[in-house]
């Protein structure tokens, strides 16, 4: 094939390994939600009965579409929009098609400007935690301290600055130096935290019921709703179209395998999600807290029984460095595409593209900051009632729209517009069977299936009511 203007001619280094790559996606994919939103699904989704459609949709949409992701930037070893220029330029495909890379680009930048505030109110509260701030206090007195926590702009905007640039310097030192020493160190911690917090769980006298709420098979509790929640946490738990995985992929060496790595990283996504819930909810039972608080569940729900437990203060500060951790491996992934973009178009060096795609990301967090304080404001989605400002605006567009949109492309480019012996050459399945399946699911089922969830998100409460 002839090699034309379209191919940048910028060489990233590598991961060393395959078993690297499995940790910084995993990495990438446990995040927040993971600690709470998962476990809490479950629970309510009937436990075990959950868990079962959730793997299946898992096989049908996570592990081919994210099987695609990796298969896309492997072949092209470049950022997600010029992945996907030289990609439609060698296959014959529209040019159209480097949308897709912009998407996930955008998408990854304007979710790392929101995430990174909510992760400096966890920042914040390990060092609240430590110094005792939740020790004896009353329900309203710690929802009252989270809410002028909050709607205190500069606090806030200290801590938003603080992790920025823990995860700048990170991703400014390189692949090698930087997002892979980076996860090395911290997934392995992350797993320690978290296996020290399941076994305080197991003491704390709500284990039990915990255990049930999790994993008790209550399949009355399957309703096309929670059957489409499964849908939709199998999907964003991966970090698909985001272009995360796409740049981590395009750092795989050549001969590791696509299917091998990508199996790896959904169990230990879907493991770490059970430990979560194994962790969490046992103290949230034995304290006869509000297991379905949702969001408020981390810095309201669980500071009270911190605050009441014997060794409350060690157990919560780990508890809030381990969320920190989670947060930290994800919004390396997320500033990745946009700094290796400005490294490969630009040729900029890797240092000034990480301080600069911080800082842009760092100055739209403000926005997020300050829609919980003077710039507040209503507004209705889709007939739902929203309140707060761009903090929710963000947050809805990339969930309910881009999210979803861009892995419906992925599965797409893959599936239809690269060659069938290019994606075999890539993917590297010993098993002729093995391709022939995942084509067929990555071509008709995973599109349908997200595109199911799409409308499901855009207009699900007109159905509900």
């Amino acid at each position: 094939m002839v090699k034309v203007d379209v191919h940048i001619n910028y060489v990233h280094a590598q991961w060393s390994s395959r078993w690297v790559f499995v940790l910084a996606a995993t990495g990438s994919a446990v995040g927040l939600g993971n600690i709470w939103k998962f476990p809490y699904m479950v629970g309510q989704g009937g436990g075990g009965a959950f868990v079962l459609v959730y793997l299946v949709c898992v096989v049908l949409i996570g592990i081919p579409i994210m099987m695609s992701e990796v298969l896309l930037g492997r072949r092209a070893r470049r950022s997600p929009v010029n992945t996907m220029r030289i990609l439609a330029h060698d296959e014959g495909a529209s040019p159209a098609w480097q949308f897709v890379g912009w998407l996930g680009m955008a998408t990854g930048f304007l979710i790392l400007s929101f995430y990174s505030v909510v992760a400096g109110w966890t920042l914040a509260y390990v060092f609240r935690t430590a110094g005792g701030v939740f020790a004896l206090q009353n329900p309203e007195r710690i929802k009252a301290l989270f809410g002028v926590f909050v709607t205190d702009p500069h606090t806030v905007l200290a801590w938003h600055t603080l992790f920025m640039v823990m995860t700048t310097i990170i991703v400014a030192r390189g692949v090698q130096a930087g997002l892979e020493k980076a996860v090395k160190f911290m997934m392995p911690v992350l797993f320690i935290l978290l296996l020290a917090l399941v076994f305080y769980s197991m003491g704390s006298g709500g284990f039990d019921a915990a255990f049930k709420f999790l994993f008790k098979t209550d399949f009355s509790k399957l309703t096309p709703v929670v059957i489409l929640g499964a849908m939709g946490q199998a999907f964003f738990s991966l970090s698909l179209g985001m272009g995360a995985i796409l740049i981590y992929g395009s750092y795989l060496p050549q001969q590791s395998s696509i299917a091998g790595s990508t199996i790896m990283i959904v169990s230990a996504d879907t493991v770490v999600a059970l430990l979560a819930g194994l962790a969490v909810f046992p103290i949230v039972f034995a304290n006869g807290l509000e297991p379905a608080s949702g969001p408020s569940l981390i810095f309201e729900t669980l500071p009270i029984a911190f605050g009441q437990m014997p060794g409350g203060v060690f157990w919560g500060t780990l508890f809030f460095v381990l969320l920190v951790f989670a947060a930290w491996t994800s919004a390396i992934s997320l500033i990745e595409p946009a700094v290796a973009w400005l490294t490969e178009t630009r040729g900029l060096g890797r240092m000034l593209s990480a301080v600069l795609t911080g800082g842009f990301a760092w100055l739209l967090g403000i926005l997020t900051i300050m829609s919980f304080s003077d710039w507040a404001f209503s507004f209705r989605f889709l007939g739902v009632a929203k309140t707060n400002g761009f903090f929710d605006i963000f947050d809805l567009v990339t969930t309910n729209i881009t999210l979803p949109l861009g892995g419906i492309l992925i599965a797409l480019f893959a599936g239809w517009k690269i060659q069938r012996e290019h994606s075999r050459e890539e993917l590297q399945l010993r098993s002729h069977a093995g391709f022939q399946i995942w084509l067929f699911v990555t071509r008709f089922v995973s599109p349908v299936l997200v595109g199911m969830l799409l409308l499901y998100l855009l207009f699900g409460q007109y159905f509900n009511a």
